[in-house]
C-alpha cells in the first residue's frame, strides 16, 4: 500500500464514520444548550415574579395575597399604589408570553408556560385586577393583550356563575340544606 491509499483511506474513514457522528454530538449539544437557555431565561422571570411578590408583601395594607379583591374601601394613595403593582405584574407576565409562549411548543416549553398560564389565572380570579385591565393593557404587545383577555373573561364567566351556584342561607335553609 502506498502512502497516497493510506491517505486515502484515512480521508475515507473519517467521511464515513467521524463526520457523520460530529454533526451528531453538534446537534445534540446545541439542543442541550437550547434547552440550558430555556431553564436560565425561565428562572430570571421566575426571579422577577419572586421580587414582585416580595414587593406585594412589602405592601400588604392592600391585601393583594388573598384571593378575592379586598372588601374595605382603599384610600387614594393605596389605590394608585395598586394601579402600580398590577402594572408591574401585566409587564412581568407581558415579558413571560413574549419570551417563552409559543402556539405550538414543545413538552419542556409547554411545562414551564403552563406555570406562567397559572399565574396569569390565579390573578385573573381577582375583579380588582380584572376591573385595571383596559387601563393597564394600552399599549401592550396586541397577542399579549389578546391572550390575557381572554383570561380574564374565562375568570370572570367562572366566577359569576361560582356566585350563581353558591345559594344564600335564606335558600338553603328553605331548601333543607
Amino acid at each position: 500500500m502506498h502512502w497516497i491509499d493510506v491517505v486515502e483511506f484515512s480521508f475515507y474513514m473519517v467521511e464515513t464514520f467521524a463526520l457523520p457522528f460530529a454533526i451528531i454530538v453538534f446537534l445534540i449539544e446545541r439542543r442541550k444548550q437550547r434547552q440550558v437557555e430555556e431553564e436560565e431565561l425561565y428562572q430570571r422571570l421566575s426571579d422577577e415574579y419572586t421580587n414582585f411578590l416580595k414587593l406585594v408583601l412589602d405592601n400588604a395594607d392592600l391585601q393583594l395575597l388573598r384571593k378575592t379583591s379586598p372588601q374595605n374601601n382603599l384610600t387614594e394613595e393605596q389605590m394608585e399604589r395598586k394601579l402600580a403593582i398590577f402594572g408591574i405584574l401585566v409587564s412581568i407576565f407581558e415579558r413571560a408570553y413574549l419570551l417563552v409562549y409559543e402556539e405550538r411548543m414543545p413538552k419542556q416549553t409547554r411545562r414551564l408556560w403552563s406555570s406562567w398560564e397559572d399565574y396569569m389565572r390565579e390573578w385573573s380570579r381577582r375583579a380588582d385586577f380584572r376591573a385595571a385591565m383596559p387601563e393597564l393593557l394600552e399599549g401592550e404587545d396586541p397577542e399579549f393583550r389578546a391572550y390575557i383577555e381572554r383570561i380574564c373573561r374565562q375568570s370572570a364567566q367562572s366566577a359569576g356563575s361560582n356566585m350563581a351556584s353558591v345559594s344564600s342561607p335564606r335558600q338553603q335553609a328553605r331548601s333543607g340544606y
